[in-house]
């Protein structure tokens, strides 16, 4: 083996010797032991064709993310599949319009960008925000999300019925002995109360009472008023109070209140007076008829040799008014009315219209006038 001198000279001091060329070799001369040792180490020198493959392989990396990029970017909208969730449209809000969109509400699907955008939503539009369960779909707008809406309704009410079944405090006499000490109350005044199964709406509606100390009912009272198509309810009523005190908070010029007046203002105003009418239930053949009330009387003397299912509801109409509410008593007035209406019509037509085409002769009546 050859021996290398390193470095400038023969101090004995480390120094690199010079390396081989074309082997990628490189001599290096360190003191160990007794003398100086030649090491030699291998110099990795980059090839001239490496580094343009590495160029190569990037350069078609990037070439394909941009085309994939721009295959992307040139697809169509994908539909959303039906029964699928879809992303809120990011349109700009419905009650403020300046800000995007952010939450849409369940039951008039109008959409809000805050909080406040929401309760005011609910205030001008007076919605409560739960969904309507019971909303009318079509059939061609119907989805598997109603389907599954639908039944899980149904699991609701089913499991409703069952808590009211299980509940101990509705099964329990003292409440069954409150309201038939009630019925047996109204029925010392010639009143048939009635109480509907547990769940209607009009026994969870029901607030009448019956005080022992004064002896006297104070009922839950509602008043339809349809030529406004107005509805109030009045609790404890006393039974003893006249039906035109009753009335007077709604439709008396001075004492009824400003905003029901503006409401009720056809009646408040009207020349004609009022009729109060209470509707006679249980009749047979779906007949629908009318009691006619006395507003000088009480309210439990107008009750009286009545049914009355939960509560009473007396419906306010105008006097002459054209309505379809037959008076019990008065049936034979009612169609003589209907009768005279449809005549008015019929002469209103002119003779050239199809309404008053005069009707052909039959055979048998030609050929007896040929006959005569």
């Amino acid at each position: 083996m050859a021996e290398a001198q390193g470095g400038d000279g023969g101090d004995g001091e480390p120094g690199e010797g010079p390396g081989v060329p074309g082997m990628g070799l490189e001599l290096k001369l360190e003191p160990e032991g007794d003398g100086p040792q030649i090491k030699a180490e291998v110099m990795e020198e980059p090839e001239e064709g490496t580094q343009g493959v590495k160029e190569q392989e990037m350069a078609g990396a990037r070439a394909r993310e941009d085309g994939a990029e721009l295959a992307e970017e040139q697809k169509p909208p994908r539909e959303p599949r039906v029964g699928s969730k879809r992303k809120l449209a990011m349109s700009s809000c419905e009650t403020c319009g300046t800000e995007e969109a952010k939450y849409r509400c369940p039951r008039c699907m109008k959409c809000s960008c805050s909080l406040a955008c929401v309760k005011k939503h609910k205030t001008e539009l007076t919605c409560n925000g739960i969904r309507e369960k019971t909303a009318f779909v079509s059939l061609k707008q119907f989805t598997e999300i109603n389907l599954l809406s639908d039944y899980r309704f149904l699991e609701d009410v089913g499991r409703s019925a069952d808590y009211i079944a299980r509940d101990v405090f509705l099964k329990r006499p003292s409440t069954n002995r409150i309201l038939n000490y009630m019925k047996n109350r109204a029925r010392r005044h010639n009143i048939d109360l009635r109480i509907l199964p547990i769940g209607f709406t009009k026994r969870r509606e029901n607030s009448t009472v019956f005080d022992k100390k004064e002896q006297r009912f104070y009922w839950h009272l509602k008043l339809l008023f349809p030529q406004s198509h107005a509805e109030y309810v009045e609790k404890g009523v006393p039974g003893d109070k006249k039906l035109h005190e009753i009335l007077r908070t709604y439709v008396d010029p001075e004492k009824s209140d400003p905003v029901i007046r503006q409401r009720l203002k056809a009646y408040v105003f009207s020349e004609s007076g009022i009729q109060i009418l209470m509707k006679i239930e249980n009749l047979q053949q779906n007949l629908v008829r009318y009691y006619e009330l006395d507003p000088c009387k009480s309210l439990i003397d107008n009750l009286k040799d009545k049914v009355v299912i939960e509560y009473p509801t007396l419906h306010v109409v105008l006097k002459g008014s054209k309505n379809d509410m037959i008076i019990l008593g008065q049936e034979s007035n009612a169609w003589r009315r209907k009768g005279e209406a449809a005549q008015e019509r019929l002469l209103k037509l002119s003779p050239g219209e199809p309404g008053l085409q005069p009707r052909p002769p039959s055979v048998g009546s030609t050929q007896n006038a040929s006959e005569a």
